[in-house]
């Protein structure tokens, strides 16, 4: 069994690395090597192709339930139901959307946006919408989240927002015995207790599964403790309350002596139908579906009063969540619950030794923290110290007292208010209390290390160092655990030499965020937009591709003007890494962290690299754009140019001055490619090789014009946007100048992209090289 699961794991991990499905004939061969192994009993061989196969034929129909290529961007009345907790932010709803009827035929499920809007949306209503939609898009840059690989794997086949004419049309309220109407009811009530109850933000997400309206803090708390686990509803919560319940169901049934039927079946049937009960509270959401298809092999295995072994129990668990869902491979969280699951049962299996409670509990989170720190610094370049500690405490208070009040609570409120919240007081004051604590501990200078990303051989090592090292006392050679382990300990970020040039172009839709780095000094230039207090793309897009470069702090920050697009991102990265200069040209904007003007005529040098701040020369309060701080980047190698948001009027007075010093062998376009910049006279004086656009995929203001890209076309030069390129990749070295396209370098099949406006010849190739 066990062989078997990880053959067909393996068939299933090998096809999410294509960059694109084989056609659908391909089936047909693999059909005829699948009977042909099974002819000659090839087993591995077997389940190996029979993953494959499936993956194959789930990720087709997956991909079969996307928006058409020839409906991106139109306007299309639909009329359906909210399957989902809405998530109000700042100016606008978010929802999932189950279409029931449209014309042309739409995906099964939409994830909408409804903007200013006054009505009261709940889960389970009915709507009559005009919608925009477009096709599966999300940013893509390295150590970033990947938006695209999220919406393939829950199945959203397009995203879009709700057009205000004609008028939005509710067709039926929501239904209490429908599951998104029930829990609507549920979250309603919930937050009618607000007076009385505190922490309830929290006790939502443990309850509902909507962690939608904790803060970023929180977050950022749990995260640093790691905890994160323990405050969304995961396996390890219902398979806790399963347990509590298998545990009551097993004393209780035997007390009453009706052995007919054996109390460990009884138990084992109400304890899975506790779990399929939290899961309905949850929504059915991705990991909760996941965490009851693997507690029910385990209540299955008790039903037919098999003496398992806990590894095939797991194994057969696997198949099983496998089979469901293949594609739950490319959630970190699948890899994360099964080998922490599998951690604990290496740790506890076949020990002689009985330690008490307090011990045995240490233990285990010790064995999981250590075991599963080689995936987190993989999948996250974040690793908590103290999340043993931590969980030591959180997990007795989450498991024993807040989540049985809360979720009893919960089953009280259609009876009585009162009831529910007397229960939730005692349970929101434990919250309040292990949250001071919690943040207490995150205070704690090296809470949490940031570490390189570590390679895919660097991992291979240290899985078997880590078992080696948990094996029991006596283990031979169980020292060699820590030998294996140090390759992952002392990765280190790859730099350039003295005099290259290392620059990302960050897609972080339509704003502007650049990272410059030399051997040992690094610049970030601009930040991108922020969303709202939680979300900015110097949290979201920035920090993570910083981490993952193995960045600890920042030598120079410029920030180019006070536009949102440029510097919306900044105070997340001033709030997390050490920055030891601030320029900018809108130094109101930022004066709590004192920074400086950037003005003509700065100037500086870091490794053989020559830094010169070209304008403003002085700045003009009729406009912002022209104020954006433009720095040329120089080496014996090549040229950087950035412009910022300059126009017209700029860019003739940076002719006017500097002429041919303009010259760059890479330009960032001005103001996003946008008709009143780039204009031929200094086009011609910087005489790019490339220009790197950094624009919004479908941006509202149809940025790059047009007219520009004519511009660019007719001084022969090449051009690439972020939106279709995703972050953009720069390279100037003695031996090469290398310009490379992200979406390229990390192509995978469910990244469609239909009507690209860079070049072919661009988006068809891994990257450029330009010999010196």
């Amino acid at each position: 069994m066990i062989t078997a699961a990880l053959c067909f794991l393996t068939g299933i991990v090998l096809v999410q690395q294509l960059p694109g499905l084989p056609e659908p004939g391909y089936l047909l061969f693999l059909g005829t090597a699948l009977g042909l192994s099974i002819w000659r009993r090839h087993w591995r061989t077997m389940f190996l192709l029979l993953g494959v196969a499936w993956a194959i034929v789930f990720a087709l129909i997956r991909l079969d339930d996307r928006l058409p290529a020839r409906l991106d961007g139109n306007d299309i009345p639909v009329t359906g139901r909210i399957t989902g907790l809405p998530l109000a932010e700042d100016k606008s709803v978010r929802f999932d959307f189950a279409p029931i009827r449209s014309e042309p035929r739409l995906p099964s499920r939409l994830r909408l946006t409804w903007y200013q809007t006054a009505s009261v949306i709940k889960a389970g209503q009915s709507w009559h919408f005009t919608v925009k939609l477009k096709r599966p898009h999300g940013t893509a840059n390295p150590g970033g989240f990947d938006y695209e690989r999220w919406l393939f794997s829950e199945g959203i086949g397009a995203t879009g927002y709700i057009r205000s004419a004609p008028p939005p049309e509710l067709i039926e309220e929501a239904a209490d015995a429908d599951v998104a109407g029930f829990r609507q009811a549920l979250a309603d009530r919930l937050s009618g207790l607000a007076a009385n109850a505190t922490r309830l933000a929290l006790i939502r997400a443990l309850t509902l599964g909507d962690g939608s309206q904790i803060t970023q803090a929180e977050w950022d708390v749990f995260r640093k403790t790691g905890t994160t686990h323990l405050i969304v509803i995961s396996g390890s919560h219902i398979g806790l309350i399963a347990g509590f319940v298998y545990f009551l169901a097993l004393k209780g049934w035997a007390r009453i002596g009706l052995l007919r039927w054996p109390p460990p079946r009884v138990a084992a049937i109400i304890a899975l139908l506790a779990a399929v009960f939290y899961a309905f509270l949850a929504g059915f959401a991705v990991p909760t579906r996941r965490a009851v298809i693997m507690l029910a092999i385990a209540m299955a295995a008790v039903l037919w009063q098999r003496n398992a072994r806990p590894f095939n129990t797991l194994a057969a668990a696997l198949l099983a969540v496998l089979i469901a869902d293949p594609l739950a491979v490319l959630s970190a969280g699948f890899w994360l619950s099964f080998l922490a699951v599998g951690l604990i049962l290496f740790a506890i299996s076949g020990r002689l030794e009985k330690p008490n409670l307090f011990i045995g509990a240490l233990k285990l989170h010790g064995v999981t923290s250590l075991g599963l720190a080689p995936f987190l610094l993989f999948f996250f370049q974040q690793v908590s110290l103290i999340a043993p500690l931590a969980n030591l405490i959180a997990v007795p208070v989450i498991s024993v007292i807040v989540l049985p009040l809360s979720l009893l609570a919960l089953l009280l409120l259609p009876l009585s208010s009162a009831a529910a919240s007397l229960l939730l007081l005692p349970a929101g004051y434990t919250l309040e209390g292990l949250m001071w604590l919690l943040s207490q501990m995150a205070e704690i200078p090296a809470a949490t290390i940031n570490h390189p990303a570590p390679s895919y051989w660097t991992l291979l090592a240290a899985i078997p160092g880590a078992l080696l090292l948990l094996a029991p006392l006596g283990t031979p050679s169980r020292w060699l655990g820590g030998v294996m382990l140090l390759p992952l300990i002392f990765v280190t970020a790859d730099r350039p030499e003295p005099g290259e040039i290392r620059m990302a172009l960050l897609d972080v839709g339509q704003g502007l965020a650049v990272s410059v780095q030399t051997a040992n000094h690094r610049l970030v230039y601009d930040t991108g937009a922020q969303f709202s207090a939680a979300s900015d793309m110097g949290r979201n897009v920035m920090l993570p591709y910083l981490h993952a470069e193995g960045a600890d702090k920042i030598d120079t920050l410029i920030v180019s003007h006070g536009d949102n697009d440029h510097i919306g991102g900044a105070q997340s990265i001033l709030s997390a890494l050490p920055v030891a200069r601030l320029l900018t040209s809108a130094p109101d904007r930022l004066k709590a962290h004192a920074p400086s003007l950037c003005k003509a005529g700065q100037t500086w040098q870091w490794d053989r690299v020559d830094f010169t701040m070209l304008a403003p020369d002085q700045l003009d309060p009729a406009t912002d754009n022209n104020n954006s701080c433009v720095l040329k980047v120089q080496s014996a190698h090549g040229a950087i140019l950035l412009t910022g948001d300059i126009e017209a009027t700029a860019e003739s007075w940076l002719v006017d001055r500097y002429g041919k010093g303009l010259r760059a062998d890479i330009l960032v376009a001005p103001h996003h490619g946008s008709k009143t910049s780039s204009t031929r006279a200094f086009l011609e004086a910087v005489q790019p090789r490339y220009v790197l656009i950094p624009s919004g995929y479908r941006n509202q203001f149809g940025h790059p014009h047009p007219s520009v890209l004519a511009r660019y076309r007719d001084i022969n030069t090449r051009w690439l946007t972020s939106a279709d390129s995703g972050a953009i990749l720069v390279n100037l070295s003695e031996r090469r100048m290398t310009v490379a396209s992200y979406r390229e370098l990390d192509k995978k099949y469910w990244r469609a992209r239909d009507g690209s406006s860079s070049p072919p010849h661009l988006l068809s190739e891994l990257s450029e090289h330009v010999p010196k």
